[in-house]
């Protein structure tokens, strides 16, 4: 089954499977007949043949409106399939900012490979078009809206640019879901998800996935036999707690976003916060574009600057009672992450907390937050 059809998003999850609680096989390999005939041809072997990986599959793929989707074991498995496709010598344009464990393994993997990295602030338009002309990058690298900072990309133009260049534009799609935006329809050619966060969305499910509506494509190839030559599955449980999750996906998403927005905008001119920075807000500097390539909302990440230092921002989140303090986001309970803690060396601010809003009352959440800012 191709992933696309005129169907709704809810309707899509809430199907999502074969049957009324899709089957769980485990097996790792499937027995042969007395003629040594497969008993069924489309599974040989778990590494590439499990019903249940494709059914899930094919509930990411309708949602993204791609042509096909791949599981992998991880959201970072799922990104260093694509970049390992590159040859030794090529160029990368990444967006810096991003999510620290990616940042990290395309420098360390670029160094290795001798590919040359381009980290460049993407939502600066500029930047984005000085940086791809100047190096023709094989594949452009953009995540939208960013993880801690909710910058955002102008998708379209990413692609309008990378393409003419000759190349190929990735979009790390998680804090946005395939429920608010589909970069493929945008021009994307592959966009990746850790579906760890809030496609599975009860943090108990470690997942990364991988869209495309080129499936013929050479890149897309390499990686399809990449994941099986080197064995980045997804074990069946997993896909069938990652299928299970989906079909609340829509709801939760809706509620996360409603939720993420009216206590942004409450914090917003609050005395104990110097910055909310969130893409549903008007005045954020990339919300005109957000509002274009979002639809439903603007997801349930966000992230603060409490008025002080490293102390006032961890006195405030050990006051918290409804926010748990762990790293994560996209889940039905709300996190809070001091993320200079987490991530010492990277340029985060000392007094930043990183919100990821949960499906409880919004009310009860500010309320929190109102108490744990004194």
């Amino acid at each position: 089954m191709t992933g696309k059809n005129d169907l709704d998003p809810a309707t899509i999850a809430a199907h999502g499977g074969s049957g009324l609680v899709p089957d769980l096989n485990m097996a790792t390999t499937y027995a042969r007949g007395a003629d040594y005939a497969l008993l069924d041809p489309a599974n040989v072997y778990a590494r590439d043949h499990s019903d249940i990986t494709r059914q899930c599959e094919s509930v990411l793929a309708q949602l993204e409106q791609a042509e096909t989707a791949l599981l992998f074991p991880s959201g970072m498995a799922a990104i260093a399939a694509v970049f390992r496709t590159l040859p030794a010598g090529a160029d990368i344009v990444a967006q810096s900012g991003i999510y620290w464990g990616t940042t990290a393994w395309l420098r360390d993997f670029c160094a290795r490979r001798d590919v040359a990295l381009h980290e460049v602030d993407t939502a600066d338009p500029a930047q984005l078009e000085t940086s791809i002309a100047a190096h023709k990058p094989q594949i452009t690298f953009i995540e939208t809206p960013s993880n801690p900072w909710l910058k955002t990309t102008d998708i379209v133009r990413a692609a309008d640019l990378t393409h003419a260049a000759g190349g190929l534009l990735v979009v790390d799609s998680t804090a946005a879901t395939p429920i608010l935006s589909q970069p493929l329809n945008l021009g994307a050619d592959i966009v990746m998800h850790s579906a760890t966060k809030a496609i599975n969305g009860h943090s108990d499910v470690l997942a990364g996935v991988l869209a495309t509506n080129a499936p013929d494509a050479p890149i897309w190839q390499a990686i399809a036999t990449d994941r099986h030559d080197a064995g980045a599955v997804i074990n069946p449980f997993a896909a069938w707690l990652l299928l299970r999750g989906m079909r609340t996906l829509p709801l939760r998403v809706a509620r996360m976003s409603e939720s993420a927005m009216t206590i942004a905008s409450h914090f917003a001119a609050h005395p104990k916060i110097d910055a909310v920075y969130y893409p549903g807000l008007p005045d954020h500097p990339g919300h005109a574009i957000a509002a274009r390539q979002m639809h439903g909302g603007f997801g349930g990440l966000m992230s603060i600057l409490v008025k002080g230092d490293a102390a006032d921002a961890l006195r405030a989140t050990g006051r918290l009672q409804l926010f748990t303090r762990a790293t994560s986001l996209g889940g039905v309970e709300s996190l809070v992450e001091h993320r200079h803690t987490i991530e010492p060396h990277t340029g985060i601010p000392p007094n930043l907390l990183r919100l990821s809003i949960g499906i409880e009352d919004a009310g009860d959440l500010i309320a929190d937050l109102e108490q744990a800012l004194g």
